[in-house]
């Protein structure tokens, strides 16, 4: 009788367990009601710091080693786990596991500015695609990118990260890319949402902005890409805005962002200790990551005490598992762990050339005549594909230049070419030996400085080659911001002494210099860029970069980039220097855990206020790069949107015209009247009435580039702007607003190279109201710009 009555209930469980819902896509509703409280809350808290990743049941079957986190599974109810990666210049994961020889090695991509550098959407949607087969195919169901913050700054030390200092580039370039990596059928995670635009305390750091600045410059990148792509996911940054954390403030992540975006994917926090668990939840943050166990227990203790409502819960409950059904690892997905890797490292080594900038040329590019080369610099021999932190790629390789013009058929002195592969893995030895005890750079390592080298050993190497290239280094990335000091923002005294001595060496002998810039972010180049013959800004294009470089060098391919961002002649001509901590120096990472004020009292310690460190108000207001710029009649060094080529382009018979909806559709003609190939990229600024706002000289609301064009081929490139992306903001009214009256279309090759002017007119006043949210508790005193 008792083994009747053990089976019996054994069969009772079996049916009880089968009479439970599976998710499925059509079913959400009904397994949301069928969760329990705390199985809710499970699903809103991740796995925790280094999670591994199984399947159903969270098992360690199938591992995803190296990835960012995961969320929880509850077989109960058919819920998986799912995987998150990080970004944005491909995916991080470890190359090597315990137990297998194969490697999973994933490839080094153009980071953002490179991509933003290339100004073709289509392109960066291209490279995107290639890098989401290996999200796909490397088990991940979501990469933690693009980022998207504005370069407010130019020490921001992630802005390599990041695109550009103009909102409207941001928002198409972070479009593009989420539009590639999904069409895999896997997920992004936009980030850093919002106003991370400094490393320096990013944990606590208060960024205190106006409305119209806030809404103008550094959301609407945001707001660009999430109703052009919808992301799966938007990532919400570690810091403050006008005082609430970002991960806590509904009036950004619900208000703003679902309400009068209609963003319809999840909100995971950055990854952070512990915070406010409950005003997380209750601001629809919808995946605390990395998670800790004990904010289950916060979340389910806040229902039951009324801190938090349950109907909040159930909301982002819901849009988790809107998510999961979504995924690669709900849907059973086998993947291979063998992505294309010959072929994307194919594509990023044509395609990177799209973002490298030609700054300076004085005919020596692309080389003609020239067999054996003088190459001088670190970078010639170590080149940087990518910045460091969590956005730096475990690769199998990196090319460097070196590497690069051997394979174009070109002779690299053998002294040089021993001297320095000599000198740097001595020079890296030194320096971790040095930095024993101090803190490291975080997933990455330190530039090398370079090596002195004497005018005597120049002088004779002149003779026994037909030219010098020196290849100048920086790098930065997460958990610090650059500094404004000579081997950062300047140039040290060895590579100022160095490049002055190459120049008059081979100058006296009628040969040439050429500078190539293997750089994260912009540098100071005014004082210097008359001395070598050509500027070639290749930023950290991706692992197969030197060869790109030495590709554009030869003439087998050619430079189309444009700048993205302004290059000012000196550091404070910016106005955002003079509220940016470019002097602080701390641990590196601003304060891991981001301690609150009531989390340091519990210490018994007071909270000081350290200028631009815990509190950074944004007094430039909307000044940022070129619209201060070119508002304020400030010379630059390169202005946004520059950039030469190996061939010359004219622009003829522009239209503009203004259709019955409002929708103004712009053409112009571009023809190369050049000697070369080349693709142009056009840019469409701007001028619009007050309207009882004082506005910038112009601003970009368009762009353009063409296909490739061989010398007399011409292409008419047409672009739209409707009546919304004209609008500003006005504070008084807290709404968009695009004024009736005379506007101006300027057609340029850069913001500064205007080629052709076409008025046009607003007939009728447009306005679109939004909530009036996320005020600073005083306004913050702006700078004035007539």
């Amino acid at each position: 009788m008792k083994k009747v009555s053990l089976m019996l209930g054994a069969a009772l469980c079996t049916v009880s367990a089968l009479a439970q819902p599976q998710l499925r896509p059509d079913n959400i509703d009904e397994v949301l009601k069928a969760m329990t409280l705390e199985e809710k809350a499970t699903l809103l808290v991740g796995s925790g710091w280094g999670s591994m990743v199984g399947g159903l049941t969270g098992s360690d079957e199938v591992l995803v080693s190296g990835a960012a986190g995961t969320t929880r599974a509850i077989p109960r109810l058919g819920i998986p786990q799912t995987v998150r990666s990080d970004g944005p210049a491909g995916l991080r994961i470890n190359p090597t596991r315990p137990g297998t020889d194969k490697t999973f090695f994933c490839t080094g991509f153009p980071v953002g500015t490179s991509l933003a550098s290339s100004w073709n959407a289509p392109l960066v949607e291209e490279l995107t695609t290639a890098m989401g087969e290996e999200v796909k195919e490397y088990g991940a169901d979501v990469l933690l990118a693009p980022g998207m913050n504005l370069h407010r700054n130019p020490l921001c030390g992630r802005n390599f990260e990041y695109f550009s200092e103009d909102p409207f580039l941001t928002g198409k370039m972070a479009a593009a890319y989420t539009r590639g990596i999904q069409r895999n059928g896997v997920g992004v995670s936009v980030k850093h949402f919002a106003g991370n635009s400094q490393e320096t305390n990013r944990m606590a750091n208060d960024a205190r902005i106006n409305p119209r600045a806030l809404r103008e410059l550094y959301l609407k990148g945001f707001e660009i890409a999430v109703k052009e792509s919808d992301p799966w996911t938007i990532m919400s940054s570690y810091n403050r805005i006008n005082g609430p954390y970002t991960q806590a403030n509904r009036d950004l992540l619900y208000t703003i962002l679902r309400e009068e975006w209609g963003f319809k994917g999840i909100v995971m926090t950055d990854w952070t200790g512990p915070r406010k668990t409950v005003e997380q939840i209750g601001a629809i943050n919808d995946l605390l990551e990395p998670g800790m166990d004990k904010f289950i227990g916060e979340i389910v203790d806040g229902v039951k005490n009324g801190t938090l409502k349950i109907e909040d819960v159930d909301m982002c409950v819901r849009n988790m598992l809107t998510y999961i059904v979504k995924t690669p690892r709900f849907q059973g997905y086998k993947y291979s762990n063998n992505p294309d890797l010959e072929g994307h490292g194919k594509l990023v080594r044509k395609a990177a050339a799209e973002g490298i900038v030609l700054l300076e040329n004085n005919g020596v590019l692309p080389l003609k005549g020239v067999k054996k080369v003088a190459l001088y610099g670190v970078g010639s021999y170590d080149f940087i594909a990518g910045g460091t932190g969590s956005g730096n790629v475990n690769k199998k390789y990196v090319r460097n230049v070196a590497e690069g013009l051997k394979v174009n058929g070109f002779e690299v002195d053998q002294d040089i070419r021993d001297w320095y592969e000599s000198y740097i893995p001595f020079a890296k030895k030194t320096a971790k030996n040095n930095k024993e005890g101090q803190t490291a750079v975080l997933l990455g390592e330190d530039v090398i400085p370079e090596m002195a080298v004497s005018r005597d050993f120049i002088n004779k190497k002149v003779n026994a080659t037909d030219i010098a290239i020196l290849t100048i280094s920086r790098n930065a990335g997460e958990g610090g911001d650059r500094k404004a000091k000579d081997g950062d923002w300047t140039l040290t005294g060895a590579e100022r002494e160095l490049m002055q001595n190459l120049c008059d060496a081979y100058h006296l002998v009628g040969k040439q210099v050429v500078v190539v810039l293997n750089i994260g972010g912009v540098i100071e180049t005014a004082s210097w860029k008359n001395l070598p013959d050509a500027v070639l800004l290749a930023w950290t294009p991706g692992q197969e970069g030197g060869y790109t470089v030495a590709d554009i060098l030869s003439g087998a391919s050619y430079p189309s980039g444009k700048l993205p961002m302004s290059f000012p002649v000196r550091y404070f001509d910016i106005p955002s220097s003079f509220n940016f901590p470019f002097d602080y120096v701390d641990s590196g990472n601003g304060g891991w855990m981001g301690m609150d004020e009531e989390s340091l009292a519990a210490f018994g310690i007071k909270k000081m206020i350290r200028p631009n460190v815990d509190a950074t108000e944004y007094k430039e207001g909307i000044w940022v790069g070129y619209r201060y710029f070119t508002t304020a009649g400030v010379n630059v060094s390169y202005p946004f949107g520059y950039g030469l080529g190996y061939t010359t382009f004219a622009y003829s018979k522009p239209v503009v015209k203004v259709g019955k909806d409002g929708v103004v559709t712009a053409s112009i003609t571009v023809t190369n009247t050049g000697s070369y190939a080349g693709k142009e990229a056009v840019q469409l600024y701007v001028t619009a009435p007050g309207g009882g706002l004082v506005k910038p000289a112009c601003e970009l609301r368009a762009f353009a580039k063409t296909g490739e064009l061989k010398p007399g081929e011409s292409q008419t490139l047409t672009m739209t702007v409707d009546p919304y992306t004209l609008a500003s903001f006005n504070e008084e009214t807290s709404a968009w607003e695009t004024a009736a009256g005379s506007y101006t279309a300027h057609f340029g090759a850069s913001v500064a190279d205007i080629r052709a002017s076409v008025p046009f007119k607003v007939a009728k006043a447009a306005s679109w109201p939004v909530h009036r949210v996320m005020l600073p508790k005083e306004p913050v005193q702006e700078i004035k710009v007539k």
